[in-house]
């Protein structure tokens, strides 16, 4: 099980990458968000919305002790090998929002840039130990990127491109 457990921490080997290995790391998201995304269009409105809440939910609480375990393993605190952080808790920055080649570009983009700056909360929380203290403030800095995805999508693309 702790095998498994790093591989999934580290994104399947893409964590190890020499340069940017939360950036790479994160493109393992885009099947995760592609499935996710359908599950807003299934029940549709609000009822897809909440659906896709639980799942991030869910996918974060994962997240945890996947995280966890590779910390122990890789012994140094949020090492940067460990990417199960970043591609589990990227969909956050699409609760509600259309799969459209624009709309995931700006959410991937967004949600690095926030991951890296760390605005605060997110910057205090990541001070936290273990597997919960890797993966809140992912969450958290996902959440900056939704909000600003949100106004990005909706109130901007949306007057240019038809995002739906």
């Amino acid at each position: 099980m702790k095998k498994l457990a790093v591989l999934l921490a580290n994104g399947f080997g893409l964590g190890l990458s020499p340069v940017a290995s939360g950036t790479v790391g994160t493109l393992l998201a885009l099947p995760i968000v592609w499935w996710f995304c359908q599950l807003l269009e299934s029940p549709g409105g609000v009822a897809g919305i909440l659906i896709q809440c639980a799942v991030v939910i869910a996918l974060s609480l994962v997240a945890i002790p996947i995280c966890s375990v590779a910390e122990k393993h890789y012994g140094t605190k949020d090492d940067g090998r460990i990417v199960a952080d970043e591609y589990l808790t990227f969909p956050i920055c699409m609760i509600g929002l259309p799969w459209n080649f624009w709309v995931l570009l700006i959410a991937f983009l967004s949600c690095r840039f926030f991951d890296i700056v760390k605005p605060a909360p997110a910057n205090q929380l990541q001070r936290i130990h273990g597997g919960f203290g890797i993966v809140i403030d992912d969450v958290v800095a996902s959440l900056y990127s939704l909000a600003f995805n949100v106004v990005v999508v909706h109130f901007v693309l949306g007057k240019f491109i038809i995002v739906n």
